[in-house]
């Protein structure tokens, strides 16, 4: 079974618009479970453009399913995960101002980071996820930390799938056999959409998890939340 999380960003960027707290975040997360998620995601950034830190510790007693942080692992965002215990956590290498994860790590030039970094979340049982682009010795890098999981950066096979699917996702189909041949778990994110996620969950041998926010929170829009996570869960069947 391969897991929708949802990234709910997005509903935080919106309800920071007007300084009150419409939409509840904590509602949205609570009904994206009710209506089948099996998980949510968040990405407190340094700036709390969007998910605050408050948001965090609010959340962490009220989900249900899975509960995923993303972020780069500084000192603020290590105390953070490590009080709050998430079941994962899925490292990125984005600058304070970055406005969207844009590349995976370099694992082999931070082996010794990462390392320290997944050695720390494993001593508090919370199961590591490093963000990667889908090359094959990348990927054995990571599985080198120790991680238990990687996280495959998919815009590339967004950006080319509507010119050539299936060359689109060869080289992520390439990458989740490597990942499971290091014995490491296959997470996958960014640009994946209604359009192009069933394809993608097709081809992959070896798929755990997709997080999705922003498409999913776009098409939300039109069909309503409850419809477009019972479209997103029919893509992964």
């Amino acid at each position: 079974m391969t897991s929708l999380s949802v990234n709910i960003n997005k509903i935080a960027t919106l309800r920071n618009a007007r300084g009150e707290n419409n939409p509840d975040l904590l509602k949205v997360a609570a009904d994206c479970e009710r209506f089948g998620a099996n998980g949510i995601t968040v990405h407190p950034r340094p700036d709390e453009r969007h998910i605050r830190r408050s948001d965090v510790y609010s959340l962490r007693p009220l989900v249900a399913t899975e509960f995923n942080i993303e972020g780069y692992p500084s000192d603020d965002f290590m105390e953070l995960v490590l009080r709050v215990r998430p079941e994962q956590v899925t490292l990125v290498p984005d600058a304070p101002n970055a406005l969207t994860s844009s590349a995976g790590w370099d694992v082999a030039a931070n082996h010794d980071f990462l390392s320290s970094i997944v050695e720390r979340l494993k001593e508090a049982g919370i199961r590591s996820s490093i963000f990667v682009d889908p090359d094959a010795e990348i990927i054995a890098a990571a599985a080198r930390t120790g991680t238990d999981r990687v996280e495959l950066y998919t815009k590339a096979y967004a950006d080319s799938y509507t010119a050539d699917r299936e060359a689109a996702v060869a080289t992520y189909v390439e990458a989740s056999k490597v990942a499971h041949s290091h014995g490491l778990g296959v997470n996958a994110g960014h640009d994946l959409s209604l359009e192009n996620l069933q394809y993608f969950y097709r081809s992959l041998p070896y798929l755990n998890e997709v997080s999705i926010g922003h498409a999913l929170i776009c098409d939300a829009l039109y069909l309503g939340l409850e419809e477009t996570i019972h479209r997103y869960l029919a893509c992964l069947r």
